[in-house]
């Protein structure tokens, strides 16, 4: 048996280790109610709820599902089952019942708990669902369904409870993917999977014990746990959890709350810089500001950096990770368009389609490799074998400090500079050729987004007579600038408020981009679809607009 294997008292009990050391210390804030809790009193709440689940017969390895926003019990939840040997499946409230009914069913829990605003979503897709497990509610006001009380059905009782031996390859969170296409998969993320992700957060982005960080991303996603919340917890820092993401109330949380850290997604960072209290927020206290979920447009960075943030991108994924990359020291600031270089504990390669590792600057699909790496899609052989097996062509000779089958297929591109810097190019299958030339939406996106009338841009590739595929820019307009402010460019990019036209944009990107990535259609909407936690919707962009080219 090795370390990996062996059951250990320590493996889960967040709370109950961080408690022993740093009792006093405020471990989470609820911005909406208010309320602070220390790790002494958040390890009491753990206790109770372990209790809770030991009342309803959840046993080590059964799951609990929880559709609800972010709030205390949520954590509660995250504690309880780690001491308890049990599962937490978060479920997102933004799925149709259908789609949850098909999550519910394979996630098969024994107990279920959902927040008032979802129980009528939720009841929907549990009489489409064959299961049949306890439902409690998390009421915001009034109960809202017909079940029992998640608050009266706590108990009193928050002495310790006995512990549970787990190893480090024990399951401790179901996380479900994005779900671009079709119902999403969940993820078996396991005890050590989340412990080697925060060590590898800690060390290489210098995280403290007196951080104190917004979680702006929602419980069902990787983001709420692994980005930033399980390794402030490591550190004995300071959530702030808030049931609503608003720009302005996390500007005034940052400033009131004096936050070191945020981490969120490009259009979040985008709607804080855009408000009308930005330039009144005290930024002073944030130490780094990264983006993750997406590209992060020039504009946003130089938004955030003219306020003194330094700002740079994250990459990660739930089946791996989800923090993968880090800036090294002094890094140059034209770096920015890249994720930056392996934390300590993960390998990375850019590999062709054969899986053979490709040179500097040659772009091909980006493979992990670590102890932080999920080890399968839960009940799903077939998906967990095209994502976590072996490639074919893969040969143990070729890497041979790698196992064949170690490997995490991401489906990103990506490159690797000359100087070991990672350049993320897109998702592997919204790549197009036209004309016989490879074409990497990112990078038509990036150049586009630098026009002064673009908020937002999607590059998709359309049918084409004469060239097979060709570019179609989907734009998400900028609100009109005032007074002169053109970034530099000449009267015929200006902000005016009208939509410009495509032989507009070719000219713009003329002499900026080589002839075969400049999208030859052009048409704009008042908002691009989301998916998750803000993260533009790239199928749905593809779904709408992608079949008739003008």
């Amino acid at each position: 048996m090795n370390w990996g294997d062996r059951p250990y008292e320590w493996v889960g009990d967040w709370s109950g280790r961080r408690a022993s050391l740093s009792p006093d210390r405020t471990a989470i804030v609820d911005e909406t109610s208010g309320q602070a809790y220390t790790y002494d009193v958040l390890d009491r709440r753990a206790n109770q709820t372990s209790r809770l689940l030991e009342a309803y017969s959840v046993d080590a390895g059964e799951r609990v599902a929880v559709v609800s926003r972010n709030r205390i019990e949520v954590f509660d939840l995250f504690f309880a089952t780690g001491k308890t040997g049990s599962v937490l499946a978060p479920l997102s409230y933004r799925l149709a019942p259908p789609e949850l009914a098909t999550l519910l069913e394979l996630v098969a829990p024994r107990l279920l708990v959902i927040e008032s605003p979802f129980v009528e979503r939720v009841e929907h897709a549990l009489a489409r669902a064959d299961i049949d497990p306890a439902v409690l509610e998390l009421t915001t006001s009034e109960p809202a369904g017909g079940w029992g009380q998640f608050g009266d059905a706590v108990p009193d009782d928050d002495s310790p409870v006995p512990s549970r031996r787990r190893s480090l390859e024990d399951p401790h969170l179901l996380l479900h993917t994005g779900g671009s296409t079709g119902t999403p998969k969940e993820t078996t993320v396991t005890h050590g999977a989340i412990y080697w992700n925060s060590f590898n957060t800690i060390t290489a982005w210098g995280l403290r014990p007196d951080d104190v960080v917004p979680m702006v991303f929602p419980a069902f996603h990787t983001g709420g746990w692994n980005v930033l919340s399980i390794p402030i917890f490591h550190m004995g820092g300071t959530v702030l959890v808030d049931r609503e993401v608003d720009p302005g109330r996390l500007l005034e949380q940052i400033e009131h709350r004096e936050a070191t850290v945020l981490v969120a997604v490009p259009a979040v960072l985008r709607s804080m810089a855009r408000h009308e209290v930005w330039e009144a927020t005290d930024l002073s206290t944030l130490r780094f500001v990264k983006s993750g979920g997406g590209p992060c447009r020039e504009a946003i960075v130089r938004a955030w950096r003219e306020r003194g943030v330094d700002v740079s991108q994250g990459y990660g994924l739930t089946e791996c990770g989800p923090n993968n990359f880090a800036m090294p020291d002094d890094w140059a600031p034209e770096k920015v368009a890249s994720v930056g270089k392996p934390v300590l504990h993960t390998d990375v390669r850019v590999v062709d389609d054969d899986g053979t590792p490709l040179e500097n600057d040659e772009v091909g699909e980006l493979e992990l490799a670590g102890p932080h790496a999920a080890p399968e899609y839960w009940r799903n052989p077939e998906a967990s074998a095209e994502t976590f097996g072996a490639r074919r062509g893969d040969d143990a000779s070729a890497n041979e400090k790698a196992p064949v089958d170690g490997w995490v297929s991401t489906g990103d591109l990506a490159r690797t500079d000359e100087d070991g810097f990672v350049h993320i190019e897109g998702r592997k299958k919204n790549m197009f050729v036209s004309g016989g030339e490879n074409v990497y939406p990112p990078e038509v996106e990036d150049v586009i987004a630098d026009h002064p009338a673009v908020s937002e841009v999607v590059v998709i590739g359309v049918p084409d007579e004469q060239w097979g595929t060709v570019g179609k820019a989907v734009v998400e307009r900028a609100e009109p600038r005032a007074g002169n402010d053109q970034r530099g460019f000449d009267s015929t990019t200006a902000n005016d408020g009208r939509p410009f036209t495509i032989e507009e944009l070719e000219a713009f990107l003329d002499g900026r981009l080589a002839r075969f990535k400049i999208p030859k259609y052009l048409t704009f909407v008042d908002d691009l679809p989301t998916s998750g936690p803000s993260k533009v919707d790239r199928a749905a962009v593809a779904d709408r607009f992608g079949a008739d080219p003008p």
